[in-house]
């Protein structure tokens, strides 16, 4: 059932109890993590952390912690299933779930005991009622059995009258129920089709810091990394997102105002949150300008940057904004960008802003927020994102496991652990290249394939940096650049109308790998995603063996030798 008053129907229940706090491995739900840890050390609540990358590790999570504990807290995951149905708990175990995967499974909405839905009501839920999805069993026979002629054994006119209406009773009992059950199926269908998120659980989660005057600014700025976690790995609609950053707005007045009299003191660990129009310019204030145009989706796709003719498109560009008002050289754009001369610093966003117009790129700028943290440092919310990523999916060590990298990518988040965060943000400078670099090779070397109702791109083995494509935000974040790289370097308009699916070795030992599927590209699609659904009929139909243990139904392992024929079912299933 779905929390109305997240205060007393949760935080007051768990107060003085002892929680498991079960997180998922996205950036969302690590900063949703962080404001309910800050929130239950501040009323000394008693709780285990424990982080789970798929259903199985929760099943198994749950396992080992159900003897112990007797409210568990969901972040990112459990919503979309029928979470009883596959732990199997005690009757006295509750679940709070705080997830931003829909549609939320209708036994968890209508479950008013074990389940509780920290999930914001306002979404677009679409729920089905109640009476459409379940209905109470009935008495097969409907009327009463006759009693024997007390004449003879032979039943009287009366009474073969009387069965003859209880038997017609029964059939249309029975038709009614089949037309009801065919209805239940449409309806189910037509609601679990598409899979796509809503608010970001960390903004929920501040909100119940706000309703109980305990945020902080460092909540408010864990929820708008969690809100941009959504934009830069393209889970909400741009109005969505809009939306949400409008919220996030008000509450950083509202600090700020609260606060000025800290940031006139401007004291070596004081904390400012600003909002702005920024560039969509990955990482563009640790990098170097020109590497930063190079490597961001958005430059490098409106360029075309994999060609010859977009090389020269950037070099042209860079021209212009030297002739743009004031001197621009060459050696500025290409050195770190912390070194170059402050007074081209201070116009960099207008003058790149003017350029980018002229060449198409109207929407350079994007509504965004940064931090300062005391003097010098100053950090936006997408490049916590990317670093955070970085650290949660680093493959550096062959030894560093999940939970390492979990906690890793936690500590990132911290304004107190700084020397983290920047070795975040190199890692996520070599992700970048590596995208970059794997992009312009997919569409130099045309491994993007057109299946009929989709297109398809698998990453050989061998290729540079496969590894890193094992990990599912690593492939998403490719998966997206590489087809809106596609879109824009492509002439065949139908091309552009359709989703992706890609593959890449997973375990070479196992034989095994990762396919994630992704919908078309397009600034006014709704980010519904119907490739879950899709992959377990495909798997069905031809018992592939698929592992569907991502909470994202659109993430799968697949064995390799099943490849071709899963990806037939899918033609067939989806033509």
């Amino acid at each position: 059932m779905f929390v109305t008053d997240i205060r007393k129907d949760f935080y007051e229940v768990v107060a003085n109890q002892r929680v498991a706090l079960m997180v998922a491995t996205d950036i969302d739900a690590l900063c949703a993590c962080k404001i309910l840890q800050a929130l239950f050390h501040c009323d000394h609540i008693q709780y285990t952390l424990v982080p789970v990358t798929g259903w199985q590790e929760l099943c198994t999570a749950f396992l080992e912690h159900k003897e112990q504990f007797r409210y568990f807290v969901l972040i990112n995951c459990g919503a979309n299933v029928d979470l009883l149905e596959m732990l199997q708990p005690d009757d006295d175990s509750i679940f709070f779930i705080c997830d931003t995967h829909r549609p939320v499974d209708v036994v968890n909405v209508y479950n008013d005991t074990q389940i509780k839905l920290l999930i914001k009501q306002d979404d677009d839920l679409d729920v089905p009622s109640y009476d459409d999805i379940f209905r109470d069993e009935e008495d097969e026979d409907g009327g009463d059995s006759g009693n024997e002629s007390d004449e003879g054994s032979e039943p009287s006119e009366k009474r073969r009258r009387f069965d003859e209406a209880a038997i017609e009773r029964r059939i249309e009992r029975q038709r009614a129920r089949r037309e009801w059950e065919a209805r239940r199926r449409e309806i189910l269908f037509d609601y679990e089709q598409y899979e796509y998120h809503g608010t970001s659980a960390a903004m929920m989660f501040f909100e119940l810091a706000w309703v109980l005057t305990k945020d902080t600014k460092d909540m408010l700025w864990w929820a708008v990394i969690g809100l941009t976690d959504q934009w830069v790995h393209d889970k909400i609609t741009h109005i969505k997102y809009v939306t949400d950053i409008a919220t996030m707005q008000r509450h950083v007045s509202r600090h700020n105002h609260r606060n000025e009299d800290e940031e006139n003191s401007l004291s070596i660990d004081c904390m400012r949150i600003s909002f702005e129009y920024d560039l969509r310019l990955t990482l563009y204030q640790h990098w170097s300008l020109y590497e930063s145009i190079c490597n961001s989706c958005y430059t490098s796709c409106s360029f075309k940057l994999w060609t010859l003719n977009g090389q020269k498109k950037l070099q042209e560009y860079l021209a212009d904004m030297g002739c743009a008002g004031f001197t621009l050289p060459l050696k500025q754009v290409k050195q770190k960008f912390n070194s170059m001369d402050v007074s081209i610093k201070e116009n960099l966003r207008e003058v790149i802003e003017e350029s980018s117009n002229k060449y198409g790129m109207k929407d350079i700028r994007i509504q965004t927020f940064s931090v300062h943290f005391g003097f010098k440092n100053r950090f936006l919310a997408s490049d916590m994102v990317h670093a955070a990523s970085a650290l949660l999916e680093s493959a550096e060590k062959e030894e560093s496991n999940t939970t390492d990298n979990f906690i890793k990518a936690l500590d990132s988040l911290s304004r107190s652990n700084l020397e983290r965060l920047h070795s975040g943000i190199d890692l996520a400078k070599r992700k970048l290249l590596a995208i970059q670099q794997t992009v312009a090779s997919c569409l130099c070397t045309n491994l993007i394939l057109s299946q009929g109702p989709f297109l398809y791109c698998y990453l050989l083995e061998g290729t540079p940096d496969v590894k890193l494509f094992s990990k599912p935000l690593a492939l998403t974040l490719l998966c997206k650049y590489l087809l809106r790289a596609f879109v824009h370097s492509t002439r065949n308009k139908r091309c552009k109308l359709l989703p992706l699916i890609m593959a890449a070795p997973k375990d070479v030992e196992k034989g095994t790998v990762i396919v994630v599927g992704i919908p078309p590209e397009s600034e006014t699609s709704d980010k519904k995603n119907f490739f879950g659904r899709a992959f377990e009929k495909a798997a069905e139909s031809t018992s592939s063996r698929t592992l569907h243990d991502h909470f994202d139904t659109s993430i799968i392992e697949l064995k390799t030798e099943d490849r071709s024929k899963f990806l037939d079912a899918l033609i067939t299933l989806l033509s």
